[in-house]
């Protein structure tokens, strides 16, 4: 197998690497980080419905699709990415995908506790640190490989996530900046910034070569062959056009940002007959917290509002019908046009 410790790299090589590898079926390990930031999105995703384009446009932050599913990420150079490609046929790939996160992230793992830091695997793809996520993951198959990506994260800038999304408003990228900063930890923040600076990226990417090598045997070093660049250039010619960017993806309704496993932050609106429902929530492993509801149903009393805030409060958001059923029942509520049914709307999970 193949092992490319190339360190810091131009944004677009830090994604064209492991999609070359994968359609030239070349077995490897890649080690890289952009120099520059940029916001990758997923294959199904639509750009304009899921990055403030605007803003990126204005802040030179250029926007990427992936070949692999998953949401959108703001990356840059505090992120060191690894990119594992396997043929399909590979025996060492397990066929549960638990168990497939599990075995591959034992490295990732390993490196963070020899530096101080007791990460541990969470079911189905993170890493963590106490409750905080530390490491992002993903895996898909492109062409006759299944690759898996990943990152150490050095540092993070919250700040910039929440502002590279498309939100409904400023309220709500509040509060996905909030939630990142209470559900995302990063090698900086566990050790403490004189310990940190300990560990530089050569230092940081050196232990994981030899972590992935005690899983998978031992690679050969490689630099990047006149072969792998120019299948890098030809997928690029593709893959940096606005007709790859812009193609249309998975039409969405309301926002749900998955900040970890267990955890996302949602906005729904709904129309009704009576009028606009909107509601702002958490889900966390599958309840309701942080619960905020907004519209413009004039005759709904503002008590109502704040009963409703309180009884979804940590309830299952399967339970979420039941807790407005008690509302009309219990309270006596009417709103002419807005149905019970039509709360199911805004608090889908």
């Amino acid at each position: 197998m193949k092992l490319y410790n190339l360190g810091k790299v131009p944004w677009y090589e830090s994604q064209l690497i492991y999609h070359a590898l994968a359609h030239l079926g070349w077995e490897a390990l890649s080690l890289v980080s952009p120099a520059t930031p940029y916001v990758c999105i997923g294959f199904h995703q639509d750009a304009e419905q899921e990055v403030d384009l605007e803003y990126c446009k204005a802040s030179n932050i250029p926007v990427f699709r992936r070949d692999l599913g998953g949401g959108a990420v703001y990356l840059d150079g505090n992120q060191l990415f690894f990119h594992l490609i396997l043929h399909k046929d590979n025996p060492e790939i397990p066929m549960k995908k638990e168990a497939f996160y599990r075995k591959f992230l034992t490295p990732v793992i390993n490196v963070y506790r020899r530096i101080g830091i007791p990460a541990e695997y969470k079911p189905v793809n993170d890493v963590v640190s106490g409750a905080r996520k530390i490491s992002g993951t993903g895996v898909g198959e492109i062409a006759e490989c299944v690759v898996f990506v990943g990152n150490l994260i050095v540092d993070f800038n919250y700040e910039e996530m929440s502002k590279v999304l498309k939100v409904p408003d400023e309220k709500f990228r509040d509060k996905v900046k909030s939630t990142l900063k209470d559900n995302l930890s990063t090698i900086r923040r566990e050790l403490g910034e004189e310990s940190a600076r300990k560990w530089d990226d050569d230092k940081l990417n050196a232990l994981m070569a030899e972590e992935f090598q005690k899983l998978l045997g031992q690679m050969v070093p490689q630099e990047k062959e006149p072969e792998l660049q120019r299948k890098m250039d030809e997928l690029g010619s593709k893959m940096m056009t606005d007709e790859w960017l812009f193609r249309k993806g998975k039409k969405i309704t309301g926002r749900d940002i998955k900040i970890r496993s267990g955890i996302k932050v949602v906005h729904k609106m709904y129309k009704a007959p009576g009028g606009l429902l909107r509601a702002d929530f958490e889900v966390r492993d599958g309840r309701f917290q942080n619960v905020s509801i907004s519209g413009d149903f004039f005759c709904f009393p503002e008590q109502a509002v704040e009963w409703l805030e309180s009884r979804l409060e940590g309830q299952p958001t399967r339970e979420a019908l039941d807790v407005v059923k008690a509302l009309y029942a219990e309270g006596g509520i009417e709103i002419p046009g807005v149905e019970i049914d039509h709360w199911s709307k805004v608090f889908e999970a």
